[in-house]
């Protein structure tokens, strides 16, 4: 019998379960890491991300994963390459912009993104999307109080609404014609989204990540740890997918 491959997926809290969800369906052995303690990535250094990000990987390895996937824009923003320099030889990496601005790269000329301040101040996206598109215009914003709305499940308070409302119309008003979710957290804010544009509009990268990833005969499995208060951890997880497992804590 094939040993099962053992794939890693990352992200700061619960956005990254956003990319989870899409790849249940292919089937597999998955561990998931909502590195809690140090939410949100969005705010922190380069050389912060690059020093959490690098104890996560080195914890999948440890667990006997071959796979990561980096489920969470930041990180593959500011810390891919030194993790694919460092781990590269030991353990295959799945950043998510890398991985999905090909695909976005065609979809339109005029691209607005929305993302945490990290993401955008590496204008990765645009670097990304210029390699294959380059007539194309990016328009990065970030996005500091979206993350917050998603983890604390402000969806219905009257900020949440006024800040989606204003973001979406700097974008609107440079005639994007698509809108990355540039934030793992951010398509939980689809419904208010909506509101004030077509769904059709919005991209999620985690859509294309899902290609590189090949479909098993297994039923999926996943086994869940946080750096930090398991128990907020699966109270804020639980509107966006039904977690029955043990939340295991480990300080990495």
């Amino acid at each position: 019998m094939t040993e099962e491959i053992i794939t890693g997926v990352f992200d700061s809290g619960v956005g990254g379960l956003s990319v989870l969800k899409k790849l249940l369906p292919l089937g597999g052995n998955y561990i998931y890491f909502g590195d809690t303690k140090h939410l949100p990535y969005g705010e922190k250094s380069k050389e912060q991300i690059i020093d959490y990000t690098r104890r996560i990987i080195k914890f999948f390895i440890k667990k006997g994963a071959k796979k990561v996937i980096m489920a969470c824009n930041t990180s593959s923003a500011l810390a891919y390459d030194t993790l694919h320099n460092e781990f590269g030889g030991n353990i295959e990496i799945y950043p998510l912009i890398q991985s999905a601005a090909p695909y976005i790269a065609k979809m339109a000329d005029k691209i607005g993104v929305l993302a945490t301040e990290g993401t955008v101040k590496s204008l990765s996206y645009t670097k990304e999307i210029l390699k294959i598109n380059k007539n194309a215009e990016v328009f990065e914003t970030a996005c500091p109080e979206f993350v917050p709305i998603v983890e604390n499940r402000l969806y219905d308070e009257k900020e949440s609404m006024l800040a989606v409302k204003k973001y979406l119309k700097i974008l609107s008003d440079k005639g994007c014609q698509k809108i990355v979710l540039g934030c793992t957290h951010y398509p939980y804010l689809l419904p208010i989204m909506k509101k004030y544009a077509e769904e059709n509009v919005f991209i999620n990268p985690a859509d294309f990540i899902v290609k590189l990833v090949q479909k098993t005969n297994s039923e999926a499995k996943v086994r869940f740890y946080v750096s930090c208060n398991p128990e907020k951890f699966l109270k804020n997880a639980s509107i966006f997918m039904d977690i029955n497992e043990k939340i295991y804590l480990e300080n990495v």
